[in-house]
């Protein structure tokens, strides 16, 4: 009896012990699925941001097992051709990453990419809105589109200018003298500046309306005040021989 009952004691045991690796199992592959699903909707919510705002241009989703990150964009000159190509690769997570740059510049090699940018909830310690930190591009949701404005901007000057020096000067030089020169910042400091700005006058004049209509409506019902309790001394005095005035009166008389 005392060896049965071991016996039966130790498949419990095993069968507790094997519910437990099968629950951390769920909970683990749960989680997983919840960090996958909130990286495809942040993928999709870029791809949507970039053709909202670049109508003309093809953003295209980079197809799983190939190389990495999420977006191309190929952008479109005025002749309808491709002049330059940005790779996206977008991060949801609570802290940064340095590894995350030589593993988009490897797959900007094998897109042929000529910019990569990493748009990240979480910004790398000292970066405010953008910075280039190793040849790559990395911007948080704030300065996201001006960035990608100032980009495609810069492809298609150089396209221009590569059509006027052919010959002269490869594509490849001339994007990266432009890039890493000081023009470049601080053209793209100037629209996020002018962005800021703008938004700052917003705040600041709904603030003001939202005050002077809440003074008005104050007066307003003070000055209705003083009016109701003037008639209504006046009709104390005179009776009923005070003309009624319908606004101050109930619905259906008395």
């Amino acid at each position: 009896a005392a060896e049965q009952y071991r016996l039966k004691a130790a498949e419990k045991d095993k069968l507790i012990a094997d519910m437990q690796r099968r629950v951390e199992d769920l909970q683990r592959k749960a989680e997983q699925g919840s960090q996958q699903l909130q990286g495809e909707v942040q993928e999709l919510d870029l791809e949507a941001m970039l053709r909202a705002r670049f109508p003309r241009d093809v953003i295209e989703p980079v197809p799983k097992g190939r190389f990495g990150g999420d977006a191309i964009q190929r952008v479109i000159g005025e002749r309808g051709e491709v002049i330059g190509t940005l790779i996206w690769e977008s991060k949801r997570t609570r802290q940064w990453s340095d590894g995350w740059l030589g593993k988009l510049r490897d797959d900007q090699r094998e897109a042929r990419a000529d910019a990569a940018v990493i748009l990240t909830s979480t910004l790398p310690k000292g970066v405010e809105s953008f910075e280039q930190i190793d040849g790559v591009w990395v911007t948080g949701y704030k300065a996201m589109l001006p960035l990608a404005v100032a980009l495609r901007q810069t492809l298609i000057e150089v396209a221009s200018a590569r059509r006027s020096v052919e010959g002269m000067q490869s594509k490849a030089e001339m994007l990266y003298e432009y890039m890493t020169g000081p023009r470049f910042k601080q053209r793209v400091g100037a629209v996020i500046e002018a962005f800021t700005i703008l938004q700052e006058d917003l705040d600041k004049e709904k603030k003001a309306l939202t005050k002077m209509w809440a003074k008005r409506q104050e007066q307003i019902d003070r000055v209705m005040q003083s009016t109701v309790g003037m008639y209504g001394d006046l009709q104390g005095i005179a009776g009923k021989s005070l003309p009624e005035i319908a606004g101050l009166e109930l619905p259906g008389g008395e």
